[in-house]
């Protein structure tokens, strides 16, 4: 049967697929649109099933603050190209906009999440994935509350952070936090937010480094032990948020934080970076 471009532009802005993809899916449902979408749906979960063990390391890393919670989404894909495409972007804030909705706890109950239409985000993925012919999936979720929240993105879009402050603070001083997070890949907010096995593991290992440098021979275990100490503090000042030197300044980002909003300090932090 014949299919009128009115026909194919319709389904277009249904589906979000490419034209000659509508076309066909039309042309194979003799004009009725909603097998012609059920069509296109099947045709991302086959997409789906053949990309499953490629690697989807491209892709949009996006934000939202709204009121005291943030929320941080990453749409992944494979290839650079796609995620530069405007629809990529746009298809990631979308689902964003489902999670914020929702108010979605973690990636488990994003997925299930929908959309106005009645659509999941687990569907919404599966259909990206049939447009783009791609693996495409969310690489990343996550929520936090707080009294005051800031986010930032890399200009790249593959790299981002949110932070949750116990007080307000200034709106500059909060984004600069959130930029060095971003930047300096802290590993938690400061020692007591850092995993306990994180900590006996870098404790074990400065030990162990202290016993096999050559300099330290026939010294009692007690004094490298307190030799360990001080590299686990440089350790500390090196991968936790408080802890760290601000990159523009020599001061500490708990003191600079406080010396911008007495007794303010970051309460939530969550940073994820798409990696080649």
């Amino acid at each position: 049967m014949e299919i009128k471009a009115a026909d194919v532009m319709k389904l277009r802005k249904m589906t979000g697929s490419g034209m000659m993809d509508c076309k066909s899916a039309l042309q194979e449902a003799e004009g009725d649109f909603d097998r012609a979408q059920e069509i296109i749906r099947e045709k991302g979960k086959l997409v789906v099933a053949k990309r499953a063990d490629r690697t989807a390391s491209e892709g949009v890393v996006v934000t939202r603050i709204v009121g005291e919670k943030a929320y941080l989404l990453c749409l992944a894909c494979e290839t650079d190209f796609v995620a530069q495409n405007a629809e990529f972007s746009a298809s990631a804030e979308a689902m964003m906009e489902v999670a914020v909705k929702n108010d979605a706890k973690d990636l488990a109950q994003l997925l299930v999440s929908k959309n106005a239409e009645g659509r999941s985000i687990e569907e919404l993925v599966t259909e990206k994935t049939g447009q783009t012919g791609e693996k495409v999936e969310i690489a990343y979720y996550a929520r936090i509350e707080a009294p005051y929240c800031a986010a930032y993105v890399h200009f790249n879009k593959k790299l981002g952070t949110i932070l949750g402050f116990n007080k307000e603070v200034p709106e500059e001083v909060a984004k600069t936090i959130a930029m060095q997070a971003t930047a300096m890949a802290p590993l938690a907010i400061d020692e007591n937010d850092m995993p306990k096995e994180m900590i006996e593991k870098e404790q074990r290992i400065a030990l162990e480094m202290m016993k096999q440098d050559p300099k330290n021979a026939g010294k009692p275990d007690q004094i490298l032990e307190k030799i360990a100490e001080g590299k686990m503090r440089r350790f500390f000042e090196e991968n936790t948020l408080l802890n760290q030197e601000l990159v523009s300044d020599k001061i500490k980002i708990s003191e600079y934080l406080d010396k911008a909003a007495k007794g303010a300090t970051v309460v939530a932090y969550k940073r994820f970076a798409l990696e080649a």
